[in-house]
């Protein structure tokens, strides 16, 4: 008898369609992602911790609390050496601290202009980006990160991608994540890295592979 594929389902705590599309092209199609949305879940997710793991918990944890199946949740944090390591957890809402909440777009634009002015005449342009995701499956805890290294260009340069991409050159590359065809982006990202690390952990968690 040809073995058929079980198709296991996590919840991944974003509204975020560009994450989504991303984690669902990383992940083989044993796996069924769904986003908040699908599940219901339409509030605004409580994330006022001081960094990247906290958040991706506390998170995940609402979802699990709502839901009640395995669920994960990502932070992901811009770390720029010359503003000592800003806008790091604040990176999804830097331009907007104190200010009304305006659509994504301007948010994104808003973050990216604030960098760049922050960063006018300064030489020291290293950062890097880091993603934390935590896991919640069965009620056990598990966490997994990816960072990559990288500097920040004068101005933003690529339509490709989202957030800070347009202006965070990846080291050993001459393209802005934006600029990159997603594929690659997909295989060299913090992201990535992170999620191949998830993909691992679920891999090694079941001897079945997803196969009967």
């Amino acid at each position: 008898m040809r073995p058929f594929l079980i198709m296991r389902e996590l919840v991944f705590a974003t509204n975020n369609g560009h994450k989504l599309q991303e984690i669902r092209s990383m992940l083989n199609p044993g796996y069924r992602i769904s986003g908040l949305a699908e599940k219901g879940i339409i509030e605004e997710i409580p994330e006022d911790h001081f960094t990247l793991e906290e958040n991706a918990f506390q998170k995940a944890e609402f979802v699990w609390k709502r839901v009640g199946s395995s669920c994960f949740a990502d932070d992901t944090g811009l770390e720029i050496d010359a503003l000592q390591g800003e806008p790091g957890v604040f990176s999804a809402r830097y331009s907007l601290i104190g200010q009304p909440v305006y659509s994504e777009m301007e948010v994104t634009a808003g973050n990216i202009r604030k960098v760049l002015e922050k960063l006018h005449g300064e030489t020291n342009r290293k950062a890097r980006f880091r993603t934390v995701i935590a896991l919640i499956m069965d009620g056990h805890h598990h966490s997994f990160e990816g960072a990559v290294d990288g500097s920040i260009t004068d101005e933003g340069c690529g339509r490709g991608g989202f957030g800070y991409d347009p202006i965070f050159i990846p080291d050993g590359s001459r393209l802005t994540f934006a600029e990159m065809e997603p594929s690659h982006k997909n295989r060299i990202s913090h992201r990535a890295l992170a999620v191949k690390k998830l993909v691992n952990f679920l891999t090694s968690t079941d001897p079945s592979d997803g196969l009967v």
